[in-house]
């Protein structure tokens, strides 16, 4: 992990604890992480690993006339099946789009049934960088060696920035100020496929 990346988790979790919104539990350990990514098959990117080493959100329980919602993954004792549903939620959204009709000029003609074109989404779909849930709806890219990239809210085909950065997405979601993006932000790369429907 590089030591921007491990700084940028740090103090993305420092600006959650801080708010006081949500419990901490302790970080993932090494061991946890390389079981993680084994298991789903994909490698956190640096500023995500180290956030959530240094501690792990906790969903809180319900208030009186709530139901149940988990928005942060459970990744040390979560049940298998729901972190693959919140890992795949960036696909299947895409997926529904494109059977309302949406397509990408990259990927040719569209085939005019929406059963083929479907078959012929999935592949590029599957070529596309793997999107890790951050919280709800809230995605960074996976990829071990890099940091910095943008939080995206991804529902559907609907797709913003949340935050420039991990730290900057936790002021956003959680820290209760209104938020702009400033005129002077250079993005950096933005990660590919995902961010061709910003």
């Amino acid at each position: 992990m590089n030591s921007e990346g491990r700084r940028l988790g740090k103090e993305a979790a420092r600006r959650l604890a801080r708010t006081g919104r949500y419990q901490i539990g302790p970080g993932l350990t090494d061991t946890e992480i390389a079981r993680i990514e084994r298991t789903y098959q994909f490698e956190f990117a640096d500023d995500h690993r180290a956030f959530l080493a240094a501690g792990l959100p906790l969903n809180n329980p319900p208030g009186k006339g709530q139901t149940w919602s988990a928005p942060w993954p459970d990744w040390r004792d979560g049940h298998p099946d729901d972190l693959r549903e919140q890992l795949g939620r960036p696909v299947e959204g895409a997926l529904f789009d494109i059977g309302n009709g949406l397509w990408l000029p990259a990927w040719g003609q569209r085939p005019a049934s929406t059963s083929e074109a479907l078959d012929t989404a999935r592949p590029h779909l599957a070529q596309a960088p793997k999107m890790i849930p951050v919280y709800a709806h809230r995605y960074l890219p996976a990829g071990r060696g890099t940091h910095g990239h943008p939080v995206l809210s991804i529902w559907q085909t609907d797709i913003i920035v949340y935050g420039t950065d991990l730290a900057d997405y936790v002021d956003h979601e959680f820290g209760g100020s209104e938020w702009l993006i400033s005129p002077d932000w250079a993005p950096p790369p933005m990660v590919s496929f995902w961010s061709e429907f910003l």
